[in-house]
């Protein structure tokens, strides 16, 4: 069962994921909060497996929350994926620099956010989509966000390679496609490129790949 947590201050939208939620025999609804500080609270009774938390909430909102959730390492196995409005909100770039595992939008498919969910309590991250990808080209573009300091010496060029495949927003299969290697090389590859820079997972290993001018 993949335990999922509902952090959002619009109670439609907490009534709708729920529904959802309960609608899957895989997927368990360990609890819902209305903001910030609640779902840290929660998170930390609970433990879930996905958080599916809101951006703009009162008091303390989403990305706060994010950084305490993610700052703290008994919370390490809970992903995170951030629930926004638009599709080019500029708190999006600040959720993945900050560790979030992906992010979709509220008006998602219902088939789409079941995906999301368990994508990313697969370990993976949300990444695929065209908007997502839109989201980390635009990132990059942004001069506002200072280059965060990414020491690649310790990268093969193939590494190197896979990560700027990585911040293309390319799936494992993707990048085995490209570079003529199986998908479990590539799953190898990007795995050792996540430890050896210490990301968290994959949505902030594309945002270090795009900072660190490995996206062509």
């Amino acid at each position: 069962m993949i335990r999922v947590v509902i952090a959002d201050d619009q109670p439609l939208v907490r009534l709708g994921l729920k529904v959802l939620i309960e609608t899957e025999d895989d997927l368990d609804l360990a609890g819902e909060a209305d903001n910030g500080r609640a779902a840290i609270d929660l998170v930390r009774r609970t433990r879930p497996d996905v958080l599916l938390l809101d951006i703009r909430m009162p008091g303390l909102d989403g990305l706060a929350a994010l950084r305490e959730i993610t700052a703290d390492p008994v919370l390490a196995a809970t992903r995170v994926v951030m629930v926004t409005t638009f599709e080019l909100d500029e708190y999006v770039f600040e959720a993945l620099r900050n560790g979030a595992s992906g992010f979709v939008l509220k008006d998602a498919e219902p088939a789409d956010l079941l995906r999301a969910i368990r994508v990313v309590a697969a370990g993976e991250s949300l990444l695929s989509p065209t908007i997502t990808r839109r989201v980390i080209e635009e990132f990059a573009r942004r001069p506002a966000h200072p280059a965060l300091n990414v020491d690649l010496g310790s990268l093969t060029v193939r590494e190197r390679e896979v990560m700027g495949l990585v911040g293309l927003g390319l799936s494992n299969e993707e990048i085995a496609a490209r570079l003529v290697i199986s998908p479990a090389t590539a799953r190898t590859h990007v795995s050792r490129v996540m430890v050896k820079l210490a990301a968290r997972d994959r949505a902030q290993l594309a945002v270090l790949a795009n900072q660190a001018g490995l996206v062509g």
